[in-house]
């Protein structure tokens, strides 16, 4: 996901997820951290790169804004009954 870093990226509007990609297995885990996405994560953490796992390219570690870290495993933690929970930002 390429993304800005500019201040006026605030999202025009938002949908659930339907089905279950990398890419929602990601969001799943900003937000499971605080954080609607991996823009906004870059934004407050003022450039912090995100740690991905090599080969699935999930998201490994996350801090948190009270500063304590959320690591994820290598394999899928976004199960089937979390999918709708999920928000889609457009920009």
């Amino acid at each position: 996901m390429g993304f800005t870093t500019d201040n006026n990226s605030t999202p025009k509007s938002m949908s659930r997820a339907k089905g279950w990609t990398a890419e929602i297995e990601n969001l799943f885990r900003f937000q499971q951290a605080g954080y609607r996405d991996e823009l906004e994560y870059i934004q407050v953490k003022q450039g912090s790169l995100v740690d991905k796992w090599p080969e699935s390219g999930f998201v490994k570690k996350l801090q948190r804004r009270d500063n304590t870290f959320y690591y994820y495993s290598r394999k899928r933690e976004c199960e089937e009954r979390d999918i709708n929970k999920v928000k889609v930002y457009a920009y």
